[in-house]
């Protein structure tokens, strides 16, 4: 890989996203080609699971051009790309003196991120598929059990039942 021009412009988790599908990079290891390094994997496989997945080119163009009247910083519009907040609470921390700048017109710019990006992707990781098995066996032998642990005795009731 070559650098044409260093620091030529920012790049939303969408491009990256978009740039390491080109390159090959895959979520399954046996699917990639083997110019891909496994950095470009993993780092294929974290923006897989934020809200770059289910991101346009359209989309990004239409909110740039949409949040123009809120003035705001090349980096909060590029936080907030890649963040999607869906509240007012995330929405916060990413731009600077919120408060003071937007007071109630930040339910509006919320209201727009909502409305021009696809909501979250639901995350799906093998870490999570994992504990999901893991749940499922435990409930399998709980109800094979018959809620009984082993090696417990039957405790009679106050009532003698």
């Amino acid at each position: 890989m070559k650098i044409v021009q260093a620091n030529s412009g920012v790049l939303t988790n969408f491009d990256v996203l978009k740039f390491l599908e080109s390159r090959g990079a895959s979520e399954d290891s046996a699917r990639v080609f083997s110019d891909v390094k496994p950095s470009e994997n993993k780092v294929y496989g974290y923006l897989f699971g934020t809200p770059a997945r289910g991101q346009t080119t359209e989309n990004i163009n239409e909110f740039k051009e949409k949040c123009k009247k809120y003035d705001l910083a090349e980096a909060e519009v590029l936080n907030i790309i890649n963040t999607r907040p869906s509240s007012i609470v995330g929405i916060y921390p990413l731009i600077e003196n919120c408060d003071l700048r937007f007071g109630d017109t930040v339910e509006e710019l919320v209201e727009l991120v909502v409305e021009v990006f696809p909501p979250h992707p639901p995350a799906k990781t093998v870490e999570n598929d994992a504990k999901t098995t893991n749940v499922e066996k435990i409930e399998d032998q709980n109800d094979n059990d018959e809620g009984k642990p082993e090696n417990e005795e039957e405790m009679e009731t106050i009532d003698g039942s």
